[in-house]
């Protein structure tokens, strides 16, 4: 195959049914061995695909953030991401918002060397003390970018959603994590309160709805043969 430039070859690769199929196959394989567990990130695990860490490179280093916000720290991998692209950037802080920040994770974070650019708040992400402390954070802040990816319930993420999407101007991003569950099998999640028709990709659609701040970022997310976040590339298109 013969083709004249990127974008053509980006194009065929999506209307190439047979690798979909191959994909989804693939996808589904790696998740029961935890693949997005082999990762670390200055030290620390990032839990997420590599293609996912590259593109959050791509859209941070156009972007420019002052300030990111992230909901769900875990062990504090894709904070330290965050702030050494804020380091190499030269300026911005990374806030991570964390129910149940473990002691031995926090230590981590907090001696690591990119530290002074990353500031923790534990809570639930949706509660009013929690939101007005990241508010005043993020004021006089632009641009801002959000990250979501703790409690991966269809009313949770519609709730964080409703609450962060005002904080991201114009040509940013709110990134929705974890959306593929919705395209797992039935049953995929047993110790759950997630799964199909209840998790990230469900919520961000109804947000969708009545939101026209934000669009798809499809052309980011054709060029990703593997995402956790598909349809989760969300750019601000609206003041």
């Amino acid at each position: 195959m013969t083709l004249a430039n990127e974008r053509e070859y980006i194009e065929a690769m999506q209307a190439d049914a047979e690798l979909r199929t191959l994909r989804s196959q693939v996808y589904t394989a790696i998740a029961k061995y935890r693949y997005t567990y082999n990762f670390n990130w200055l030290g620390r695990p990032i839990i997420q695909l590599p293609e996912d860490v590259l593109t959050m490179q791509e859209i941070i280093w156009r972007v420019r953030p002052r300030l990111i916000i992230e909901t769900g720290v875990a062990h504090g991998g894709s904070l330290i991401f965050s702030a050494s692209m804020l380091e190499l950037l030269g300026e911005g802080e990374v806030v991570g918002i964390e129910i149940d920040l473990r002691p031995h994770n926090r230590q981590a974070i907090e001696t690591h060397q990119l530290s002074k650019r990353i500031k923790l708040i534990e809570g639930s992400s949706i509660e009013a003390n929690v939101i007005a402390q990241v508010r005043l954070l993020a004021k006089d802040k632009q641009p801002v970018m959000v990250f979501l990816d703790s409690n991966h319930t269809h009313d949770h993420v519609l709730r964080e959603l409703e609450l962060y999407s005002p904080l991201v101007g114009k040509d940013s991003y709110l990134v929705v994590f974890d959306t593929g569950i919705e395209d797992m099998p039935d049953g995929a999640y047993p110790d759950r309160p997630w799964g199909k028709g209840n998790n990230p990709k469900t919520a961000l659609h109804e947000f969708l709805k009545s939101n026209s701040r934000f669009e798809i970022d499809r052309d980011l997310e054709a060029r990703l043969l593997y995402t956790v976040a598909p349809d989760g590339y969300l750019r601000c298109v609206k003041d």
